[in-house]
């Protein structure tokens, strides 16, 4: 379905900030397109206050939700509401969850079980309970700094928290080209980036501070890439062998 999905964005308010909002809805483009665009919280919580800024710019719809108990969030059970609401219209193939709180876990899972497309986006303080019930997971903190171009070189803190860890990556690459290979050995490299998707709903070059899946993989220095360009095509295909 590539850029034809229709997607549902449902941002919590209470564990996101507002300086994502840009990088959220860029990143759903290159899925799909936004078809809700929902954002849940306490309104009159002057915490909520810069939140209102962005709304009207990016046609977001507040959704008002009073914290009637203590300790308990209401936004969590108002955005699972809505989500199975849009779910059973029958209006979107996917969903997109914005938060870091692993309450929305459940959720992904059986939004995925309804056959839905589901991106998760939080910050890398995000459980990976919540990442792996996800197709895809992308973190908000490499989404913003690759945004900003204010960072060329991968973050001092790329490998903390519950972030995949570039050396797992390698490994899967490996067993990956390994399994998938051709009599001469050489795999399409879209192949690659789609199995390490599957197995690792986090994965993003960004998170290890490249913009390309080739230069990447060209990183580990055990792997041969050839291009080739079809007769019928102006673009090029890579492929990937390993040395």
């Amino acid at each position: 379905m590539g850029n034809d999905r229709k997607f549902a964005v449902l941002i919590d308010a209470d564990n996101v900030s507002d300086k994502y909002i840009k990088p959220i809805l860029d990143e759903v483009s290159n899925d799909g397109v936004a078809t809700y665009k929902r954002i849940y919280g306490d309104w009159t919580k002057p915490a909520l206050g810069a939140w209102k800024n962005v709304l009207l710019e990016h046609s977001i719809l507040p959704i008002q939700q009073y914290g009637y108990t203590t300790g308990k969030n209401a936004t969590d059970s108002a955005m699972i509401i809505d989500a199975m609401d849009i779910l059973y219209s029958g209006n979107v193939d996917g969903f997109c969850i914005v938060s870091s709180d692993s309450d929305f876990t459940r959720l992904a899972s059986r939004l995925r079980e309804s056959g839905m497309f589901v991106v998760g986006m939080g910050e890398k303080k995000t459980p990976s309970a919540f990442i792996a019930a996800c197709n895809k997971f992308k973190y908000l903190d490499v989404l913003a700094a690759a945004s900003s171009e204010a960072k060329q070189e991968p973050a001092p803190d790329a490998a903390q928290g519950e972030m995949t860890q570039q050396g797992l990556i390698r490994k899967a690459v490996m067993t990956i080209v390994q399994e998938n290979s051709d009599e001469d050995g050489w795999v399409f490299i879209g192949d690659i980036g789609n199995l390490l998707i599957k197995r690792y709903p986090d994965f993003d070059v960004r998170n290890y501070g490249f913009k390309k899946l080739t230069p990447f993989i060209r990183s580990f220095n055990l792997f041969l890439i050839k291009e080739v360009q079809p007769d019928d095509s102006n673009s090029k295909l890579v492929y990937v062998k390993i040395k």
